[in-house]
């Protein structure tokens, strides 16, 4: 099937951020006494909004993070993806495919446009989208896996969801794209393909070569 649009997730599917935003995420609440390995924060907050650490935290300990947690945090993963960040490999084929296709394209993170826009400049995806194609659950306010976002970014592009194809790497945004009535490429690189298709991927792949022969 040829798709009208394609939606790609930002952190571990453009950019290679998980490992270092989870590294990150998890020293943090550990420092604040919510003790968080590195392995726990890929589980319970890969793929999701800032909001969902909050809200678990305050979930399993009765406690709430301080005030200017998101703060504090977005300067330590922005520091890091001056330092190292880089693309997905592989990632730049896919978008010339795209563009050689004429096929639209855009990214709906659950992450800030400024994380974004940082992710997007430390590793040199800028020139590849433009603020028309950058859609962020700050602008919808229920990150994945709520289905608004998906919805939000295809209804601003005008493409029907049934026309839409979702590229995710976690079962949260697996779960969101299923939900908004999208198909869902899943990305194996950091997630068990079991938890992917358990949230009902479409189709699965492990290495950004094979979506460009997909999107044949």
């Amino acid at each position: 099937m040829r798709y009208d649009l394609v939606l790609f997730d930002n952190d571990g599917v453009l950019v290679d951020s998980e490992p270092l935003s989870n590294t990150l995420l998890a020293a943090y609440l550990t420092e604040l006494g919510h003790p968080t390995s590195y392995e726990d924060s890929l589980r319970d907050y890969m793929g999701a909004a800032l909001h969902r650490v909050h809200d678990l935290v305050a979930e399993r300990s009765g406690r709430r993070l301080p005030e200017g947690f998101d703060e504090v945090f977005q300067g330590r993963v922005f520091a890091a993806f001056e330092r190292e960040l880089e693309p997905v490999a592989g990632v730049g084929g896919v978008l010339e495919k795209l563009v050689a296709d004429g096929v639209p394209y855009c990214v709906a993170s659950s992450g800030s446009h400024a994380r974004i826009r940082a992710g997007h400049r430390a590793a040199g995806l800028s020139r590849w989208f433009d603020e028309g194609r950058i859609f962020s659950a700050e602008d919808v306010g229920r990150g994945k896996p709520a289905p608004d976002l998906f919805l939000y970014a295809a209804e601003r592009m005008g493409v029907e969801p049934a026309r839409c194809l979702v590229v995710e790497d976690s079962p949260l945004g697996v779960r969101a794209g299923v939900a908004a009535g999208m198909d869902v490429f899943g990305f194996t690189a950091m997630t068990p393909a079991e938890r992917l298709l358990a949230e009902g991927a479409t189709q699965l792949f492990g290495d950004m070569g094979e979506l460009a022969d997909l999107l044949v």
